[in-house]
Formats: C-alpha cells, sequence, structure tokens
C-alpha cells in the first residue's frame, strides 16, 4: 500500500491486484485525501471484487449503459416504442454522465420529483404513467448492469411516484359524444366508428383492407399494422403485439354503417391520396373532423346561435385512444367477461383489462350508491322498517 507519503498532488494511493487478463496483471488503483479515506475505498473495491463485480467498469456511465440497452430493445420493440424509450432517456440526461456504479436511489429520485412538480416541455406536472415508464427504464438499464455485473443492487428499485402526480385521462364517450360520431358525416367517419366499435388502434385502422373484413361474419382481421412515429407510415405484417392479431367480432351498428360506405379504395380508410396516411395526413385530417364536431355540438361560433344545434360550448376533442376505450368500456357495460374483451382488444396481459374493468367496476358501484344518496336527499320516509 503506498500511503507512507502522499503524492506530490497530495492524494494518497492504493494498489489492488485484480488477476490477470492474457497473462498480463490488472491493477486498480484508488486515491483519498487521507489515508482513512484510501483504505475504506480500498476495501469497498476489495469487497466488490469477491462479489464477482467487475470493478474495471466502475468507471462507465449510465449513459454508455443506456446505449447498450436501447440497442437490445430495439430488436424486441416497435419504432414506436422505442422512440419513447428514447424520450424517457432525454428526461435522465442528467445522470447519463455519473459512473453507473455511482448513481444512487436520490438521484433517480431527484428526477422523479422535478418532473412531476413540472414538465419543462409543457410545464404543467408530468402524469403518473410517463413518471412510472421512466423510472422504469432507469430501472432496466441499471439491471442490465447488474447482469453483466457492474453493480450488485438496483437503486432504481427503491424510487417512488409522488401521489400528488396527475393520472392520465383515459375516458371513455358519453352517450352524446358517441351519438356525435354515428351522426356526423366525414371522411375520418369511417375511421372512427371502427375505432369506437371494434376497439381497433390507429395503427391497425390506417392499413386495414376491405378484403380484412367479412360483413356477412361480422368479423375484422387485424393482421397488419402501420407505425407513424417518424412521419412516413412504416408496415409490418402483424399487430402491435402477438396478441394484437386477432379477429375482432363486431356488432350490428357498425357492420350496417359499412354496408353502406362506398368501396372505393382497396383501403377502409385511406387518405386524401389514396395512399395510407402519414402522421402529418392523420393529424390535419382528425384536427378536421374535431372542427366538424365543435361547429355541430360545441358552438366554436362558426354557426349561428339560433341554429338549434349552437349550444354556447366547445366540445372536449375526441382522440383515437379515447374511442378505443369506449369499445372496452361497452364491453363491459355489456356484460363480456375479462377474457374474451381482452381477445377482442388484442391487449397482451389480461392484467391490462382486468385492470380497466376493475377501474369501471368501482366507478359504477360509486355511480350505484349515488342513486341512495339521491334517494334519501328527496325526503325518503326515514321511519319505515324494512322486516
Amino acid at each position: 500500500m503506498d500511503k507512507r507519503k502522499p503524492r506530490a498532488d497530495g492524494l494518497f494511493r492504493v494498489k489492488i491486484y485484480l488477476g490477470k487478463v492474457d497473462g498480463k496483471p490488472r491493477y486498480k488503483y484508488v486515491y483519498g485525501s487521507t489515508e482513512k479515506e484510501v483504505e475504506a475505498k480500498a476495501d469497498d473495491v476489495r469487497a466488490r471484487l469477491k462479489k464477482g463485480i467487475d470493478v474495471k467498469a466502475d468507471r462507465e456511465t449510465f449513459g454508455i449503459w443506456a446505449e447498450r440497452w436501447l440497442r437490445i430493445k430495439k430488436g424486441d420493440v416497435g419504432p414506436s416504442q422505442y422512440q419513447n424509450y428514447t424520450n424517457y432517456l432525454k428526461r435522465l440526461e442528467s445522470i447519463s454522465l455519473l459512473p453507473i456504479a455511482k448513481i444512487t436511489t436520490y438521484d433517480i429520485q431527484e428526477i422523479i420529483t422535478e418532473l412531476a412538480e413540472k414538465n419543462p416541455f409543457t410545464g404543467k406536472p408530468t402524469a403518473k404513467k410517463t413518471l412510472t415508464d421512466i423510472k422504469n427504464t432507469a430501472t432496466q438499464i441499471l439491471q442490465l448492469a447488474i447482469e453483466n455485473r457492474v453493480l450488485d443492487y438496483n437503486p432504481g428499485l427503491a424510487v417512488r411516484i409522488p401521489k400528488s402526480a396527475p393520472k392520465e385521462s383515459r375516458r371513455a364517450l358519453t352517450e352524446e359524444e358517441r351519438g356525435w360520431i354515428v351522426d356526423t358525416p366525414h371522411r375520418m367517419q369511417v375511421a372512427a366508428m371502427i375505432m369506437m366499435f371494434a376497439g381497433l388502434r390507429r395503427g391497425e385502422v390506417v392499413p386495414l383492407l376491405w378484403t380484412d373484413i367479412d360483413l356477412e361474419a361480422r368479423t375484422i382481421s387485424v393482421i397488419k399494422s402501420v407505425d407513424l412515429s417518424h412521419g412516413k407510415p412504416i408496415l409490418k405484417e402483424g399487430a402491435k403485439t402477438k396478441a394484437g392479431v386477432r379477429i375482432v367480432d363486431i356488432p350490428l351498428v357498425l357492420s350496417d354503417y359499412l354496408q353502406g360506405v362506398e368501396q372505393v379504395n382497396r383501403l377502409v380508410c385511406p387518405g386524401l391520396s389514396g395512399k395510407m396516411f402519414t402522421a402529418d395526413s392523420w393529424r390535419s385530417s382528425w384536427e378536421s373532423y374535431m372542427l366538424d364536431l365543435d361547429i355541430l355540438y360545441g358552438g366554436s361560433g362558426r354557426r349561428s346561435k339560433f341554429d338549434p344545434r349552437f349550444k354556447g360550448v366547445t366540445i372536449e376533442p375526441i382522440t383515437p385512444h379515447m374511442l378505443r376505450h369506449t369499445f372496452c368500456t361497452m364491453l363491459y357495460f355489456a356484460g363480456v367477461d375479462v377474457l374474451t374483451a381482452q381477445q377482442q382488444m388484442g391487449h397482451a396481459d389480461a392484467k391490462t383489462t382486468l385492470g380497466i374493468y376493475t377501474h369501471l367496476d368501482a366507478k359504477h358501484k360509486r355511480r350505484q350508491m349515488a342513486k341512495l344518496d339521491e334517494y334519501l336527499s328527496n325526503g325518503a320516509n326515514m321511519g319505515a322498517v324494512v322486516s
């Protein structure tokens, strides 16, 4: 141990033997400002060596391991999910240059806490699901380092998502809103009807062909999907997940509607060009659709206030996911069991469907119990005795 006297720079040094690589001895040096400090560091390195930890890699940064993790993920997920991961890593940039062996729970917790208070890109609190996804991304990267014997524990596991973090809005359309979709002609109405009454994702609607629909059997075969995250549609055989490849049974209201749609293209929902939608063309077409609904049912000012359809308010924009969620909600209220609903929705995990059903069940029960409050507040006979 070279600690009889400090070096020229005032630091003490300990030389630790790591073994041989290609027949040559390898060493690790640790430094400290005092003999006590350098010895503590040396003891830590020796303890990690006994556990089989690769101490030579402890200078590799979180960012380096993040890049390795991304390369692995690229072969496992679609372009859209891969883009999500790169976005999550942008939120973790403040720790990207830190040695991965030095990352603490607090380092990650600080990022999550700050994002929960204010997202720098939106100026609003970050949604709970996004915070969870960011935490899980960091945790998976650290887990990869553990599997490669660089770490012996995962500091990401202890990170907590603040209870105050808002939940993302995921609601079904009301009966009135469903009526808007059914009653309002627009070039995007076909897509909206299919998402609302068959539960297809946007990426499953865009490449849908008329040959995928059997109106006599009242089914839609979901066998392909597109990714629009890079602007142009990237077509792939199969759906978002293996479970996404499915045959969806459709209700009469949808099959009757599709019977009346003129088949001028192989695509069920072509863009204005007659080809598949791009991200931009979908966005502009959907905005046009929302504007029409707003004019008819929200009173945006484009129509006279004397028009009987004028209501003096602006509608909340309807998203494709809201339409898909509406389909799942209707399955629940129709009494369709969870496993059947999972197959119809194309959920990879029944827990996803069960989570929606559980939430709806609790919400429905609260509404039912609200009827008791209403009954009692309307002067019910409190003296009645039930025998």
